[in-house]
């Protein structure tokens, strides 16, 4: 089987395993599930995800930066402030996977998991790196990880402040949206302070594997 027909073969089945999530947490059986209801063998499912649900928890987030790049295609951002741009992709990112939210509150709480910490942090850096290219971004520099380690933060308390808040009556998120306007605020007031200060905090939200590959 060729990488792309696999990589397609997976999104087939962490879409399908969505819908049983809900009650069978972000397991096995929630995939084997979701291989059956695509005419699959339960254990196919197992051979496409040989890293295990860990394995499925990262490709469910590349699977989303993908669909969240190609409806940003849609959608002139270069006629946006770039602030604009960060909370349309942020936003957009969560609308698509609305449907889901509760599938993905189970996975939130796979990953909490101590053993998942790792892959947290770099499933969230990798979001937040695409949604800063996907804002127009071309730094290499000291920049590049700055814009990066501070973005994190905001992604990650939008998604938790989402996931508490019940919408309105049109199936919206205006407090969510308004939350995520505050916290782009603050990334700005950050960015005025001394640099300094800023490489902490840059430190401090880098994920465990860049600060690695700075020290050797």
């Amino acid at each position: 089987m060729t990488t792309e027909n696999l990589e397609l073969r997976r999104d087939h089945l962490v879409e399908a395993m969505l819908v049983h999530v809900p009650f069978d947490g972000w397991a096995w059986s929630a995939l084997e599930a979701g291989a059956k209801d695509l005419g699959q063998e339960p254990g196919d499912a197992r051979l496409a995800f040989t890293g295990g649900m860990g394995e499925v928890a990262d490709h469910f987030a590349r699977w989303s930066d993908r669909r969240m790049l190609a409806e940003l295609l849609t959608i002139d951002l270069e006629g946006m402030r770039v602030r604009d741009r960060i909370h349309t992709c942020i936003k957009t990112r969560l609308v698509m996977n609305a449907e889901h939210k509760e599938s993905l509150r189970r996975l939130l709480s796979f990953l909490a998991l101590p053993q998942n910490a790792g892959r947290l942090s770099r499933m969230t850096w990798r979001s937040c790196s695409e949604i800063w290219y996907a804002a127009g971004d071309t730094s290499t520099d000291w920049n590049h990880y700055s814009k990066r380690g501070l973005l994190v933060p905001v992604y990650s308390s939008t998604i938790l402040h989402w996931m508490a808040d019940d919408g309105d009556g049109d199936g919206d998120f205006p407090e969510t949206w308004a939350f995520l306007e505050r916290r782009i605020d603050d990334v700005l007031r950050t960015f005025r302070m001394p640099r300094r200060v800023k490489d902490r905090l840059v430190r401090l939200f880098t994920p465990m594997e860049f600060g690695r590959r700075r020290s050797a």
